[in-house]
């Protein structure tokens, strides 16, 4: 079964990989371990945005470090980038002081990842690019993006792979699944990269 990962790079990070020694992770180590034999991945993208460093300088450097790591390694592999929007806004320091205490924070966002990777999940739909489609994230926005697919694509089969350590996957993610997996630590530990990236200098970060 031709089988395309579609990854949510922050989802996954901020789900599963934040605080762990595991962030080094073989993206496509991890898919194989959890999908069944025969699933054949033919094709790995990789949704993400570049950190500004704004409060950790190294953040960067780690970020693309990773980033040329999976590409050298893992030749399915792309990375689509989306972008960072930041802002200051006036919110409340705590909801019950009376009268409202105002304090400016700033607020940083990540665009454009999800849309891409809506796009990309109905527009290799159309392209036949793939018998099965696995989703690996926790966003509920992509919901209808699965929806159209169910609808129009009925031969086409989707997966979910939730990042929750803990808690559950997102009802409206599971409404239009075929199958639904959960990442476990044990996995994480053991699809990690090697150090170096055979073939290159590029070596895990040190804080990694």
């Amino acid at each position: 079964m031709r089988t395309s990962i579609y990854i949510d790079g922050f989802n996954l990070y901020y789900r599963a990989l934040k605080g762990t020694p595991y962030k080094w992770l073989d993206l496509k180590a991890l898919s194989s371990h959890i999908l069944q034999y025969h699933h054949k991945i033919t094709e790995i993208k990789y949704f993400t945005a570049l950190v500004s460093g704004l409060f950790d300088p190294d953040q960067p450097i780690r970020q693309k470090t990773y980033i040329r790591a999976l590409k050298s390694y893992i030749p399915e592999l792309s990375v689509y980038e989306g972008h960072f929007l930041t802002h200051t806004i006036d919110a409340p320091k705590s909801p019950l002081t009376k009268p409202p205490n105002f304090v400016k924070v700033m607020k940083t966002e990540e665009k454009g990842s999800d849309v891409n990777l809506a796009v990309h999940l109905l527009n290799d739909a159309w392209l036949d690019k793939y018998d099965c489609a696995v989703i690996i994230s926790n966003d509920s926005d992509l919901a209808e993006a699965l929806r159209l697919i169910r609808k129009q694509h009925n031969n086409k089969k989707i997966g979910l792979i939730s990042p929750l350590l803990n808690g559950h996957p997102s009802l409206e993610l599971q409404k239009y699944a075929h199958f639904v997996k959960r990442i476990r630590k044990g996995v994480l530990k053991i699809s990690q990269l090697p150090s170096p990236i055979p073939g290159t200098t590029i070596h895990k970060p040190l804080k990694w």
